[in-house]
């Protein structure tokens, strides 16, 4: 028992850096949460957002990711859309703040957001098309067989794959879930609610062509050593339908919290109004007949 336990709570592949930032958040955020007034609900979806991730990236969750194309698809869409959307949220960068103690944030946290990298590197991945582009991108271009083959061969570019995915999947959500009006968001608001719809087309599709697919487009798995004995079509056709419905589900949802943010900004009356357009009176030369 203890065995079996300890198998799935070992790291397949320790990364020293993901568990410094791992724990940086995590004790960042247990500090904010007390000093703020953080509902149980946003604290418990926060939390089932990070064991996710480390479920997905630092157990042995990730070598199942490694040897079935399935579970790989099943990682991804933790790692791109689920979590993302959990953490987002619950709104963690006022917690995430309080947290950090309070000469931190005099001399470090707010230098930091005033100098130039910061505010380049901020208006590059927080850009509204830079991230929706991001956000498919990189969804698509893993799919591609070679470049799949790639990240299974060598260790380094897996890595990458799953921190592109976790990076572009918060800064599109963080996007889509900004609780503020346009401007100081980066989005308008009926563009937070329709950009999931046009994200998730191309998801779709991929996902189609992976499922109806007759031939076997990832045999790298097969190289690697499945972990299971199904049919390969099988896993495929699974792993297809996972990038196909359960992503789109996912968006889906995502979009419906958009709205409830606009339609919350629109009961407030904090959403931007046009000025009306005075009606404009034209004077019309009236022209008398002189009497001679």
């Amino acid at each position: 028992m203890m065995a079996t336990l300890l198998k799935w709570v070992v790291p397949w592949e320790f990364s020293w850096v993901f568990l410094a930032i791992f724990l940086s958040t995590c004790v960042l955020y247990l500090r904010g949460s007390r000093r703020l007034s953080v509902s149980f609900g946003r604290q418990l979806a926060f939390w089932i957002g990070m064991a996710i991730i480390y479920l997905s990236l630092q157990t042995y969750l990730d070598y199942y990711a490694e040897h079935e194309f399935f579970m790989h698809r099943i990682q991804q869409v933790l790692l791109h859309h689920l979590t993302p959307l959990l953490i987002v949220a619950t709104y963690p960068a006022t917690v995430l703040r309080a947290g950090l103690p309070l000469a931190w944030r005099v001399r470090v946290l707010r230098p930091l957001q005033r100098s130039w990298p910061w505010r380049l590197l901020s208006a590059v991945i927080l850009n509204p098309l830079v991230a929706t582009l991001l956000f498919v991108v990189f969804v698509l271009i893993w799919l591609i067989p070679s470049l799949q083959t790639l990240a299974m061969l060598d260790w380094r570019i897996y890595r990458f794959m799953n921190w592109t995915m976790l990076i572009s999947g918060f800064a599109y959500w963080s996007l889509v879930l900004d609780h503020r009006p346009h401007p100081p968001g980066r989005m308008t608001a009926g563009l937070r609610v329709l950009s999931p719809a046009v994200t998730m087309t191309p998801q779709i599709l991929a996902g189609a062509i992976v499922t109806f697919s007759k031939t076997d487009l990832y045999p790298i798995f097969e190289i690697c050593g499945r972990a299971f004995t199904f049919n390969v079509l099988t896993g495929q056709l699974i792993g297809g339908v996972i990038t196909w419905v359960p992503a789109a589900l996912i968006e889906s949802i995502g979009g419906l919290l958009a709205l409830r943010q606009w339609l919350r900004l629109s009961r407030n009356g904090r959403l931007p109004r046009r000025p009306l357009r005075q009606p404009t009176v034209r004077s019309s030369a009236t022209t008398t007949p002189s009497v001679e």
